[in-house]
């Protein structure tokens, strides 16, 4: 009874964030895959004003730009229960070790469930080193979030 009393609370707390001037969150975050664990920080910040939202992982911010390339946080979205992320990166054509690599794509969509935790990531890859190695298509990924603080105000 108190574990359903517990999610219960936990949904109108992030229903209610932006209502609440709530624009920081932070997450101990969880990868898996074959038999590698990967553990990493995951601060979400809302947009407000005319600042837009930021994703940052271990304290790197995502959104990048160089000569090889960029990466933009397009938007993080509040949906009730859900946190929606969207981020588009762009690659230049670029040659590695004598291997040639075309331009390329990669569009992410993030699904995270900040009550249950779980954190669903489709790739949508085009071109590049990362269409030639891993395949170009829709590839789908899951992973696991807890809440490191509670949300809060950045000052």
């Amino acid at each position: 009874m108190n574990l359903s009393k517990l999610l219960l609370c936990s949904c109108l707390t992030f229903s209610s964030l932006a209502a609440w001037g709530v624009d920081v969150l932070e997450f101990n975050c969880k990868r898996s895959e074959k038999g590698y664990t990967e553990e990493y920080e995951m601060k979400l910040t809302l947009a407000a004003g005319s600042q837009k939202a930021k994703v940052f992982l271990d304290g790197r911010d995502l959104d990048q730009s160089d000569a090889l390339g960029s990466q933009v946080v397009k938007s993080v979205t509040l949906a009730r229960p859900n946190i929606l992320i969207l981020i588009e990166a762009k690659f230049e054509p670029e040659e590695i070790m004598g291997v040639s690599y075309t331009a390329g794509s990669v569009i992410t969509n993030i699904t995270l469930d900040p009550v249950t935790g779980k954190f669903k990531k489709v790739e949508k890859i085009q071109g590049g080193i990362l269409g030639a190695t891993i395949g170009n298509g829709t590839h789908t990924s899951e992973e696991t979030c807890a809440l490191a603080k509670l949300p809060y105000k950045s000052k």
